[in-house]
């Protein structure tokens, strides 16, 4: 409890100076955030999705549902497995179970959001992606492709948030 309220005093005494770090109000790096940066939040973010959406296939096809209740499912995990990953590294800087919460809901979002319409669309553009089965090389390349064209438009999205103290950002608050 002591933690919570020492990280809600800094993050309090954050924002009270955010408009003598610059318009955007980034402590770090005021408005300059790095391609580096950005690409590891979204490598982050990706690795949630990619074990969500994985298990959601597997999941869904072992038990023969069809392309559209298998896709729900891998989208759902996706969300899961993403926001996951964000909770536990908050609640190890010491927050709450529901302020960890909120800071995984905050940062990871959009991102997810963002990553889970590209991926996705790009696997109902790649012809015979959404037939192929676990087994198939077309599976997985398709799922490859999806991905790197996910991470490719996630990241400039992230490296904006980020610069403006909002995503990742909101994460980065909690390491010391």
């Amino acid at each position: 409890m002591q933690h919570e309220a020492h990280a809600h005093h800094d993050h309090t005494r954050h924002e009270a100076h955010a408009g003598h770090e610059g318009h955007d109000g980034h402590h770090h790096t005021p408005g300059k955030v790095s391609w580096a940066m950005a690409a590891k939040a979204t490598l982050h973010c990706l690795t949630g999705c990619a074990i969500g959406e994985v298990l959601g296939m597997i999941i869904g096809t072992a038990l023969g549902w069809g392309n559209a209740p298998t896709m729900v499912l891998a989208i759902a995990l996706a969300f899961l497995f993403g926001y996951s990953l964000t909770l536990f590294a908050v609640k190890r800087a010491g927050l709450t179970l529901k302020a960890a919460i909120g800071v995984a809901l905050a940062a990871d979002t959009i991102s997810i959001t963002v990553m889970e319409i590209v991926d996705n669309g790009m696997l109902l553009l790649i012809p015979g992606a959404m037939d192929a089965h676990l087994t198939d090389g077309l599976f997985w390349g398709a799922l490859a492709v999806a991905f790197l064209v996910a991470f490719l438009i996630t990241t400039p999205v992230n490296k904006w948030m980020i610069g403006r103290g909002k995503g990742h950002a909101v994460v980065h608050r909690y390491h010391h």
